[in-house]
């Protein structure tokens, strides 16, 4: 059996309900990860990042008052600090980010989840 398509959304993203809007459009139910609620663990987000093929800071919302306020515009930060940041804080996370079948691709723009399909 193969892995459901996840969605990391957060519904109140116009993009990430954009990028969920297409996947079900293309006949794609993904699983939905509200990962505001239900954060992915510093092991989960690591492999994410693996898969985006992307850095720690790349996938951090850094215009967010909290990046600031935490201090992780530091570029002294190791990526182990940069991913516990955002578990514990997880709306740094950029969103959406899909998965499928052993590929992600983060949903800005949108239209980026059609390389899944």
């Amino acid at each position: 059996m193969t892995e459901p398509t996840r969605i990391f959304h957060n519904p109140r993203c116009s993009k990430s309900r954009q990028t969920l809007a297409l996947l079900e459009d293309n006949g794609v139910q993904p699983e939905i990860i509200r990962y505001l609620e239900t954060p992915p663990t510093a092991e989960e987000l690591s492999d994410i990042l693996d898969l985006l093929g992307l850095a720690p800071r790349e996938l951090m919302r850094s215009k967010e008052t909290l990046y600031k306020e935490l201090g992780l515009d530091d570029p002294a930060l190791d990526r182990d600090t940069l991913i516990n940041a955002m578990v514990s804080n997880p709306k740094l996370i950029e969103r959406p980010i899909v998965i499928r079948q052993g590929k992600a691709v983060l949903g800005r723009p949108p239209e980026n989840v059609l390389d899944l399909l």
